[in-house]
């Protein structure tokens, strides 16, 4: 029903501890030559980074600020101690650490979030954040760093079996985010309801105030898998790319935050963040 965003990963060179053995215990001339080479491809890409790196002004010296909204499992949750992970926690952790920097990370709204490095507040924005087009207007967006599903949660027994099917009914939503925006424009604003966070749109469906919810499908899995009597439909909503939200004209910044990301899916880095909170089903 909607456009269908690719996931677009950058491929990197680097060098294996059992390359180097082969190397060092006499291999041929052809495999040092190659193993060389990559080695001076990932010298090349760290100082790179390292180099726009220096070149970085940031909201409050050494430290770069991110800005998000902790409701949104797995990318980012409160946990019962009161810290802040996820999936995109621990990606700005690693991109912070390419860029030796500090990661702060200030918990809000979600539209506060998109604001607050449009107003320089922070320095990027990360909670599952969609590339659209009214958001480019006024931010500037990395590369992808991971794929979301636009998903429907129903209660058990509910006629809605597919998304057609949202027509004429009362859909909660995140404000803000882009599942908002697909059901407006999709079925009217009159139709939507928007609350603050995911957690609140799925107590309102609990208690009967709407007939659907639509978010993304790994918080809404956490969500359906603590509230039983509801189920997410087999049909997706939409699919999208999520990217990290940065204030328009920062280049350097953009430039060292894109260089980081593809080492960080070079070397495997990104996809066992995404491993360790979403487990192969």
């Amino acid at each position: 029903m909607k456009k269908i965003s690719r996931r677009s990963f950058l491929a990197a060179a680097a060098v294996s501890a059992a390359a180097l053995a082969l190397t060092a215990c006499g291999g041929s001339a052809s495999t040092a030559s190659s193993a060389a080479a990559s080695s001076v491809a990932a010298s090349s890409e760290a100082a790179s980074t390292s180099a726009a790196a220096a070149e970085l002004t940031t909201v409050e010296a050494g430290k770069l600020t991110m800005a998000t909204n902790a409701t949104f499992p797995p990318y980012e949750m409160t946990t019962d101690a009161g810290t802040i992970e996820g999936i995109d926690v621990d990606t700005a952790q690693a991109i912070a650490e390419k860029l030796g920097l500090e990661l702060q990370i200030d918990d809000m709204d979600f539209d506060a979030a998109l604001l607050s490095v449009q107003q320089g507040k922070a320095d990027i924005a990360m909670a599952g954040i969609t590339v659209t087009d009214e958001r480019m207007a006024v931010m500037s967006f990395s590369d992808s760093y991971a794929t979301g599903i636009q998903s429907v949660i129903v209660p058990e027994g509910s006629d809605i079996a597919s998304v057609d099917d949202l027509a004429g009914k009362k859909i909660g939503t995140q404000r803000g985010t882009t599942g908002y925006l697909y059901c407006s424009d999709d079925f009217g604003e009159d139709a939507v309801v928007a609350y603050d966070n995911g957690l609140t749109a799925v107590q309102a469906l609990n208690n009967g105030q709407v007939d659907a919810v639509v978010i993304d499908n790994e918080p809404a899995k956490a969500y359906v898998e603590s509230n039983p009597g509801l189920k997410i439909l087999d049909t997706s909503y939409a699919e999208e790319d999520y990217a990290i939200g940065m204030a328009k004209g920062n280049t350097a910044l953009l430039e060292a935050v894109n260089a980081a990301l593809e080492e960080l899916k070079a070397d495997g880095t990104l996809q066992a963040i995404v491993d360790k909170y979403i487990k192969a089903e």
